[in-house]
């Protein structure tokens, strides 16, 4: 095991000594965004405990054959240049259409604002730029909302 993935086990091994009951198994290890500005600025409204939601085109998750995330999954965050940073865990999933995401799920993400309009306008930038599906956007297309509660998110990690 070398760099990435020594880092990601060494900071689940960490978490696991510090939150008792945690699976052996590594989780999976993402960033939020697409950019590792964004990557950043999202993990510090996670870590203040702003974000507590996340929202994934479902037309990605089956281009990339990402696996979908189940209630109960422990994820290691990583900030901008792939460091981890924090664990969170899944509380609640709900696929619907764009145009139906909810003001309530709008807030949970902590993003802008925090109100639905804003919402709409940043996600359909960010799936028309960012989008790897090749469909491109609709007001239809599914989206997977998640929520996550912040398990650990240690002191001095930015």
């Amino acid at each position: 095991m070398e760099g990435a993935e020594a880092r990601v086990a060494a900071f689940w091994a960490r978490c696991r000594a510090a939150v008792p009951g945690l699976p052996e198994a590594v989780p999976e290890a993402w960033p939020f965004g697409a950019t590792a500005a964004h990557a950043d600025e999202l993990l510090a409204l996670v870590r203040a405990g702003t974000k507590t939601g996340t929202a994934t085109a479902v037309w990605d998750l089956e281009a990339t054959g990402e696996a979908v995330p189940r209630v109960g999954d422990y994820s290691v965050i990583l900030d901008g240049a792939g460091a981890p940073r924090a664990v969170i865990q899944t509380t609640a999933l709900a696929t619907v259409p764009f145009a139906e995401v909810s003001a309530e799920h709008a807030h949970a993400e902590g993003e802008g604002d925090r109100t639905l309009a804003d919402w709409r306008d940043t996600h359909e930038a960010y799936w028309r730029a960012f989008g790897v599906s090749g469909r491109g956007f609709a007001e239809d297309m599914p989206i997977l909302c998640e929520r996550f509660r912040l398990v650990w998110a240690p002191e001095g990690a930015r």
